[in-house]
């Protein structure tokens, strides 16, 4: 590309591919997202490279090295029969071979980018997830009504629980305990869950303390998220976990609320425990709850320092650089 050029995108579903001459007609980068083998992708691939265009993965999940198949079979609690060994086995296997036939690999972050270079031995680049405008208007109109109400709170504190995917049942599991026993302990506490949860029956006894939403859109999601005090984020600590993205922190961050996070590899590169949250490992939950309410008197400033270093990266003018970076490479090199 020359330099000063523009740069536009457009993008096609797997059910386009029938015009597949046409898309690598007017492309200069091909980028295929999170898909499986297929004919009709293995010729997009090998086309596309045969025009000279360059062919780029992209991937956000540990779910292309069948390697690590039973691991996430565990995580998720799912069942081991024949069936769905073939169904999970084949399925890792498919999002691998596509993975294999491409030029690079665009991942999340560095520890997930590792397991990729490992697998396919391709070059990687690593563009963070991050906010688009709509979420990033919404979320800064909801921190600027909390800032200038100066975090009015209605007495009680509310810990929310975000699942985005019927996928997370046993990391809550680490957190129910010191969640339970700080329920009981603490009248003021409210525990709000939104989107694929069922917490345990035993949380029964309290009542209307207990609040559980459906899932939620992006935007009313960022509402959802402002009106907790506090947004919890347990993962249990595995090499499937450590491949995540950081962005249930920093969603929340956005909108005014700090997290408790366990420290995995994102997750703590994400949190300044004690300025921007807390970090809590599997046997100390309890305890960085304890910590999280001792410090609400803090708060105000806890969630402004966390509203600024979420704004800080996790926005198209900081992480586009580096989307044009794993697309074109060098941007000096390449006149970008």
């Amino acid at each position: 590309m020359t330099t000063g050029a523009s740069v536009g995108a457009s993008w096609f579903s797997g059910g386009e591919l029938a015009y597949l001459d046409t898309i690598i007609e007017r492309a200069d980068i091909i980028v295929i997202c999170h898909a499986k083998y297929s004919r009709e992708f293995a010729q997009l691939v090998a086309r596309g490279r045969a025009k000279g265009k360059r062919v780029l993965y992209d991937i956000d999940d540990l779910v292309f090295d069948d390697r690590y198949v039973h691991l996430v079979l565990n995580y998720l609690d799912h069942s081991t029969n024949d069936a769905d060994m073939d169904y999970w086995f084949a399925d890792f296997g498919r999002y691998g071979a596509l993975m294999r036939l491409c030029d690079g690999v665009i991942l999340t972050n560095e520890f997930l980018a590792e397991r990729a270079r490992e697998f396919s031995g391709l070059p990687t680049e690593v563009v963070p997830n991050f906010m688009n405008r709509a979420q990033l208007r919404h979320s800064a109109s909801i921190l600027e009504d909390k800032m200038s109400s100066g975090f009015a709170r209605d007495g009680q504190i509310h810990l929310g629980y975000f699942s985005g995917s019927p996928t997370h049942r046993r990391d809550f599991a680490i957190i129910e305990d010191a969640l339970w026993s700080l329920m009981d302990s603490d009248p003021r506490i409210v525990l709000v869950i939104v989107g694929f949860l069922d917490p345990h029956s035993r949380f029964a006894r309290f009542g209307e303390r207990v609040e559980v939403f459906p899932l939620q859109n992006i935007l009313n999601l960022q509402r959802s998220i402002a009106e907790v005090e506090i947004n919890v984020v347990p993962l249990q600590d595995n090499v499937f976990t450590n491949c995540k993205s950081e962005l249930k922190v920093f969603e929340a961050s956005a909108v005014g609320t700090i997290s408790i996070a366990s420290p995995t590899f994102t997750l703590r590169r994400a949190i300044r425990d004690g300025e921007t949250g807390f970090l809590a490992p599997a046997h100390g939950w309890r305890q960085a709850f304890d910590r999280a309410i001792d410090h609400l008197d803090r708060y105000p400033d806890m969630a402004t320092a966390a509203a600024g270093a979420a704004l800080r990266c996790y926005v198209p003018e900081i992480q586009g650089p580096r989307v044009l970076r794993a697309l074109f490479g060098d941007p000096v090199k390449s006149g970008v």
